[in-house]
């Protein structure tokens, strides 16, 4: 699905060049829950954000289902974005002022899809999230891990080809981190969603079908994961 050919990503940061990525090249396949892992300043979010669409490579070139994303224009990327790609940040993002599914819609509004269907298709994902029962409450009658899944549902609502996450769990305690990773590998695993996501955490892996190991800008090594069979306990 994805294949990164000898991307670089250098910052110009006043009279200082910052070489934040270095020839990565990679492949991920459909159907992956992958992991992108290593310290900080490694290059992670950069690579996950040239991924998504939401940075640009100063080298090198990115393909997703078969198209050279580099190569188009702002309004195609805008359009491709919206339609083949969910994000799930760490911040969570929701619009205080908006309810619940209020925000999970805000995607489909965007691509004109009809009020009765995204209104219908956000019921179905926000039960499959586990908050059918607060479906119009707003963010700050919400725990964290509640907010999180919010934000899922929301980058699901158009149904993505991919869904990148970036530290999803990183302002949760472990027991809503382990939540919100069950729920992603029940997406993986039930449904077939692709994952691609940062963390910061080694024992994340056992969620992962594969981890990418990233160290100065390249990635040093990568692995298999042999994911556990329950990790809800």
């Amino acid at each position: 699905m994805i294949e990164v050919t000898d991307v670089t990503r250098v910052y110009q940061m006043g009279l200082v060049e910052v070489q934040a990525l270095r020839g990565v090249r990679c492949r991920i396949e459909s159907g992956e829950f992958v992991g992108i892992m290593g310290p900080s300043g490694s290059g992670k979010s950069t690579l996950l954000h040239i991924l998504g669409l939401l940075d640009e490579p100063t080298t090198g070139s990115v393909t997703i289902d078969g198209i050279h994303v580099e190569a188009l224009s702002e309004e195609e990327k805008s359009d491709f974005r919206l339609n083949k790609l969910g994000y799930v940040f760490q911040d969570y993002a929701l619009v205080p002022e908006l309810s619940v599914q209020e925000n999970v819609v805000l995607p489909a509004m965007a691509r004109g899809i009809s009020p009765d269907e995204y209104l219908k298709e956000s019921e179905k994902i926000l039960n499959q999230v586990g908050l059918g029962h607060r479906i119009h409450h707003r963010q700050f009658e919400l725990s964290g891990g509640e907010q999180q899944r919010v934000a899922i549902a929301r980058a699901l609502i158009n149904r993505p080809r991919i869904l990148f996450a970036d530290e999803p769990c990183a302002n949760l305690d472990s027991n809503t981190s382990r939540t919100i990773l069950n729920l992603f590998r029940e997406l993986n695993e039930k449904f077939g969603q692709t994952i691609i996501m940062v963390t910061h955490e080694d024992w994340h892996e056992e969620y992962m079908c594969r981890v990418l190991n990233m160290k100065d800008g390249m990635i040093e090594d990568e692995k298999a994961c042999k994911m556990t069979k329950n990790n809800s306990e």
